[in-house]
């Protein structure tokens, strides 16, 4: 949809998040991710370097868990989609 000359173009609308599943280790897991540990989801919401290449994880539940360098988890990660860039053709629209 084209705009008419003195009207600004219409707002471009972000896709909406998209739920991923990924396996994650600690090298991997981010915050924000919701992980399955026996069946119960927990979504992070701190989370700190261990020595050794461990992780220690806080859940916004209060809960805690260790991930050690060897664990492997499923988690369900938000991601947003990008819109594909439209770039117009080299010459058209530059001096």
């Amino acid at each position: 949809m084209m705009s008419t000359p003195g009207t600004p173009p219409p707002p471009r609308r972000t896709p909406p998040p998209v739920a991923v599943p990924v396996t994650v280790d600690p090298g991997t897991v981010r915050v924000g991710d919701q992980l399955l540990i026996a069946g119960q989801a927990f979504t992070i919401l701190d989370m700190a370097v261990l020595a050794g290449g461990g992780r220690r994880l806080v859940f916004h539940s209060g809960e805690t868990f260790t991930m050690r360098p060897t664990t492997v988890l499923w988690a369900t990660r938000l991601i947003t989609p990008r819109t594909a860039r439209i770039r117009p053709p080299r010459g058209i629209g530059r001096p």
